[in-house]
């Protein structure tokens, strides 16, 4: 298991925001995952890197972390849309932003 303070730290500070058009190689080699805009990213990255299994599982069953589907590339890709990311090889996780009014 990771020191998880500092790779909460590490992963944070990697996460930035991303327009999908930089997105796109990864997606087309089938590396991006898509995270639910409820779940906390860094989270879900930590996990990804301590191979919490049990955690991952339960998102993957109830569909809050996915492989990106085709749909979500086609309408990300329409708008150029602006995601946060993180990359957590050979993964890179992708979030749509929470609308505003949600904070």
């Amino acid at each position: 298991m990771s020191d998880a303070p500092n790779l909460r730290e590490r992963l944070n500070a990697e996460t930035g925001r991303i327009r999908w058009s930089e997105l796109e190689r990864h997606f087309a080699r089938g590396a991006t995952v898509t995270v639910a805009p409820d779940l906390d990213l860094v989270e879900v990255a930590v996990c990804f890197v301590d191979d919490d299994t049990d955690r991952v599982q339960s998102w993957l069953e109830r569909g809050e972390v996915a492989r990106t589907g085709d749909d979500e590339a086609r309408r990300w890709s329409a708008v150029d849309a602006e995601l946060w990311a993180v990359v957590v090889p050979p993964w890179v996780l992708v979030q749509e932003p929470r609308p505003a009014h949600l904070h």
